[in-house]
């Protein structure tokens, strides 16, 4: 079967242009990958045409033997709808997680996103913590979430709180709130190891001043659970735009028949009194 024709990587190529169109991917910002389940390589393995073996720059052993579909590093997400197999490709992961290959895509030559280490041991800890089920890991540059990152303290609670009041359905989403990781240069193996920590504990991870990473079981979920966060952040915004304290918010108590009613399990470390 041709790659394109598939149906990951249809939901692969929907998910970049639903986020080029949130206006979260200028120029070449962002970066989004997915781990292919094994019938989905089986369908499109007689299109491999294998690269060099490359060292990631990190070691995933929980990875090994795993194919990845990845954007390209320098590529737009604006143009992967319409010229995907110039701007995303799928890699192949050695049998010691140490190094990878490109087998399809990036056909003007390049290399997966410099994030890829960051995506890679992000990965892992999900597919460890989840048992496989995800296989979605999503870089944006949320516009409102960065804005915050400028005036709310970088903590995991404050950021969880503020978001969980701003939108209900929050809570429902994200019930074990996100993390919070402060600025750090972007690409390098430090960045890797905080986000992936970070996401032993929660689905969302935001980078100060940068943007967020998101962790999902599907395209729609992880696209989902980013956008919400986002959505919340823009209502937070608009409101300290308006004045900078609340006359009113959802209360611990609230939060507490809110996870009652919707069977979801809150952190009482989230639930604390201002």
């Amino acid at each position: 079967m041709n790659v394109l024709d598939t149906e990951f990587v249809k939901g692969f190529i929907r998910m970049a242009n639903d986020g080029w169109e949130q206006g979260w991917h200028e120029r070449n910002g962002g970066n989004l990958s997915y781990r292919m389940k094994e019938e989905e390589v089986a369908s499109v393995k007689e299109n491999f045409e294998p690269k060099e073996w490359q060292p990631i720059g990190t070691k995933v052993p929980e990875l090994a033997g795993e194919y990845f579909l990845v954007t390209g590093s320098g590529k737009y997400f604006r143009n992967v709808i319409i010229k995907p197999e110039d701007s995303i490709c799928i890699a192949e992961i050695d049998d010691k997680g140490e190094q990878y290959r490109i087998v399809w895509g990036l056909v003007n030559g390049g290399r997966p996103t410099s994030e890829f280490p960051s995506h890679l041991m992000n990965h892992e800890v999900k597919k460890i913590a989840t048992n496989g089920k995800y296989r979605v890991i999503y870089h944006a540059h949320t516009t409102n979430i960065i804005a915050l990152t400028f005036v709310l303290p970088l903590d995991d609670k404050v950021f969880t709180r503020e978001l969980w009041e701003m939108a209900t359905e929050c809570p429902v989403v994200f019930p074990d709130g996100v993390g919070v990781v402060p600025w750090m240069v972007p690409g390098g193996r430090d960045i890797a190891v905080a986000t992936s920590e970070l996401m032993k504990k929660y689905d969302l991870a935001i980078w100060a001043h940068h943007g967020m990473f998101a962790a999902g079981e599907d395209f729609d979920l992880t696209f989902g659970l980013m956008h919400t966060a986002e959505k919340s952040a823009e209502i937070l915004v608009k409101m300290l735009s308006m004045r900078p304290d609340k006359l009113q918010t959802i209360t611990p108590d609230n939060f507490r028949d809110l996870a009652k009613d919707f069977h979801v399990t809150l952190p009482e470390e989230f639930l604390y009194e201002k």
